[in-house]
């Protein structure tokens, strides 16, 4: 179990340092609301983008995206969204190529991680 602790801590080292593409939709981050979490939808590159497109048939739309700091994304648009919230790292790539980054203590802010207590005044 250490070795996978071990290589999460990289990966999200790695992710919190690297600009990652993320779909704009709505006037806002594309996002997908699943088991009570609001994930925001980040891609690694232009193709990873493009194969999420084709798997929900939206290849043929336009899809207009910002790059984003990782680090951006974990501690500014995750306390952001009003209601618990992490980010899918690759999303149509499988269970051996997509990440998710769950809002818990060590991913996201301690005052947003699920597994610690609300902030006070939050509506979630």
């Amino acid at each position: 179990m250490t070795a996978r602790r071990q290589e999460f801590a990289e990966l999200l080292e790695t992710f919190r340092d690297t600009a990652v593409l993320v779909p704009l939709r709505n006037g806002g981050w594309l996002t997908v609301d699943f088991g009570g979490v609001r994930w925001i939808l980040a891609f690694s590159n232009e193709s990873a983008m493009a194969r999420y497109a084709i798997a929900r048939d939206e290849a043929h739309l336009e899809w207009p995206y910002r790059a984003v700091l990782g680090a951006k994304l974990l501690d500014a648009a995750v306390p952001g969204a009003g209601m618990p919230c992490g980010v899918a790292l690759d999303a149509a790539d499988g269970t051996e190529h997509a990440v998710l980054l769950p809002p818990v203590t060590g991913v996201v802010p301690d005052a947003f991680a699920v597994d610690r207590m609300r902030p006070e005044g939050a509506s979630w």
